[in-house]
Parts: C-alpha cells; structure tokens; sequence
C-alpha cells in the first residue's frame, strides 16, 4: 500500500478562488521572496513537506535544531524558513497577512504569527555539523537576513518553472502508483547525471519492491554540480533505452540541495515518503560534501528514527569488475585489487570537463552523448 504521508496528513493550501484572493493580495503589504523560498512556498502548500502548513515557529525550529523532532515529536530534520531584515520587519506585527512575492507576481500569503532572532552559526552547527564558510550550505545560511518569520502559509499561483512536463506533486503521484497498483515504491534521489554505478543500484532496488520513482533535485546546486537540464536531459536518455517502463517512474522534485549529509538524508526521505514512497535509497556519502561527513554517516542516523514510517535501502557502493564483466558490489563479488574498477563521479564530471567520453563500464554511450552536447554542463 502507499505510503502514509508524513504525519498522516497530506497537506493541501492552495487557494481555490484565485482571482478574488489575488486581488486581495495585492492590497496587502509583500515581502520579496527568492525563487529559492518561491519553492518552498509550493512545496509546503502542495504537500511535499506535510505535515507542515507554513514556515517554523520558534518552537518547532529549536526542537528540530536539537532535536531533529517537531515539537509534536514527529521526525524532523532541516528547518523550514523564511527569512527577513530588520528594517522590513518593522513594517509587520503578528497578526498581519502578508503578501509574498516573487518577480511581479504574487504568489501566496503568509499568515505571521512570529517574528524571531537566530543564530545562523548555530543552525550552521547542528544542520550541517560544521561553521566552515566553505561548506556550500553553511555558505548560504551565512547570507540569509537576521530574522525569521513563523506562520502558515497559503499559495495563490505556481512558481514558473522549465520543467513543469517533469513536475507531479504528491498527490499525484499518490494517485498514478495506485493506478498502477504498485503497493511497494523505492525513491530514488539524484543531483547527478546517470552512470553505471547509479543504474545498478536503481534494478537492485527495484528487484524487491513494485515500482521506481527515479525524483532528482531541481533546483540551487553548488558550482560544478550538474545543471538541471543536462540532468533531465540525461535520465530521458537512459530511460528511454534502458528502463523497464512499466515499473519506473520519472519525474523531478524541485527543491534546493542543502548537502546537509546524515540530517539531509532523512529529509529527502521525508519528502519521498509524501510522494507515497514506502522504501528509499540511501546511497554512501548520501549529500555529502567533501569530507564533512563520514562515508556511512548517513546510514547510521536511520538508527536513531525508527518511527520514520519508510523503510532505508542501504545498498552496497558499486564497482565494475572485470572478471565477472559486470557491475557488482563486494558482498556478491570475490575479485579484488585490479579486477575492481570503482565508480568515481568527480573522475566522470573530470572526462566529461575535458570533452572526453566515459568509458561503457562506466556510463552508457546514449548517456554520456547527451551530456556531452551540452556546451558547459555544468553549474558556474
């Protein structure tokens, strides 16, 4: 059966009469969002981030620092927040319904119900378990305003997107896996471009539960990592050869990488589990970042939850080995030293740099072709 949704509550806050409350909303005072909180505005209004209804309140945002809980003891790791100067704080009082706008348009409300100080080095600690400025999480958390505001939210028009034939929201793909009757699903995250080692582990999840949702990241990405469109351009490339159609599912999830290591691998679990997911893949270093973390840091933290309600695939990493002539891991695999070829992404990312074609051991041609039509595929 479909997972529950987090909570047992699939959250659902979009406005129904637009143009009246629209209207509305256009008299209210506003606060300009970046496209990266314009996301997280439909991501809670849509559900991905049930049970949440809007951004933390002072509360839940400390208990998820120290605890990795809501307050209501459901499990919870990345704060969800909205951030504001000083100088436009002044402007509101709690109580007040304020207009939140992205571009020229207005694209919710938010109903304030707190105004509070935080510590961004603190939050940069315990997130992330690091203040290092070099971190591209703590980085960006740095640079956030001083002041944040809880309260629920409501969404009035839908963040313009490049993608949206990819973009199905959890009450979709509720709806399709039922359709399918798949009673089993395995999420999938991604911020990278397929290999080998990625299409090993996909079949080697799929083979115990009924269907895929391959769901890579759209959205803000460190310089370097893969750009959107080279990913999704990427995937339709393998699917379309390789993929047994009548088990997977493709489709992408637009939030911001946090490469918040262990803490994050619980979130994109979360998530998944509200797109109706009842496994999830966690892979080594699962949004790890340089060294900040430990390999399997991100395996051991699913010890600590074992009321999470989707169950961790922790499948093995993969290598090709040439006397078996194929991808394996070292639990099916007794061939050691040269015969093991190991999967390096940054060597992949290196080649492809370089405008060099991976190896077949390593990426499939149709694959590697795609990529490689891309001027720069990657993020500046």
């Amino acid at each position: 059966m479909v997972a529950k949704p987090h909570g047992n509550k699939l959250v659902y806050r979009v406005v129904e009469e637009k143009e009246n409350f629209q209207m509305q909303a256009l008299e209210l005072p506003h606060i300009e969002v970046t496209y990266d909180v314009a996301t997280e505005v439909e991501n809670i209004a849509k559900g991905v981030y049930s049970p949440l209804e809007g951004f933390m309140y002072q509360n839940d945002y400390i208990n998820v620092l120290n605890h990795m809980r809501l307050l209501n003891d459901i499990p919870w790791t990345i704060p969800i927040i909205l951030d504001l100067p000083y100088d436009q704080a002044k402007e509101f009082k709690e109580g007040d319904v304020v207009a939140l706008k992205y571009g020229n348009k207005v694209i919710g409300v938010i109903e304030v119900e707190e105004i509070y100080r935080w510590n961004k080095k603190e939050y940069a600690i315990k997130v992330f378990k690091t203040k290092d400025p070099n971190h591209p999480g703590v980085k960006k958390i740095l640079s956030k305003n001083d002041l944040l505001i809880g309260g629920k939210i409501k969404l009035i028009n839908e963040v313009p997107t490049r993608f949206s034939n990819f973009l199905l929201w959890p009450f979709e793909t509720r709806l399709l896996f039922r359709e399918k009757s798949w009673r089993t699903i395995v999420g999938f995250q991604t911020r990278n471009v397929p290999h080998l080692g990625h299409e090993y582990v996909q079949k080697a999840a799929l083979t115990f539960v009924d269907g895929l949702l391959i769901h890579p990241l759209i959205g803000w990405k460190k310089p370097g990592d893969f750009k959107d469109e080279v990913i999704i351009a990427a995937y339709n490339a393998l699917l379309k050869h390789y993929a047994p159609r009548d088990s997977v599912v493709f489709a992408v999830l637009r939030m911001e990488m946090r490469y918040a290591g262990p803490r994050e691998a619980i979130h994109h679990a979360i998530v998944r589990k509200n797109f109706g997911c009842t496994h999830f893949i966690v892979g080594r270093d699962h949004a790890g970042v340089g060294d900040y973390y430990k390999p399997y840091e991100a395996w051991e933290i699913f010890n600590e939850f074992p009321d999470l309600g989707i169950t961790p695939l922790f499948i093995r990493e993969s290598y090709f080995c040439k006397k078996c002539g194929s991808m394996v891991n070292e639990k099916i695999c007794p061939h050691k030293g040269e015969d093991r070829v190991l999967i390096s992404g940054s060597y992949i990312r290196k080649l492809i740099a370089n405008r060099q074609i991976p190896p077949p051991y390593l990426m499939r041609k149709e694959v590697s072709e795609v990529v490689l039509s891309f001027k720069n595929p990657f993020v500046e």
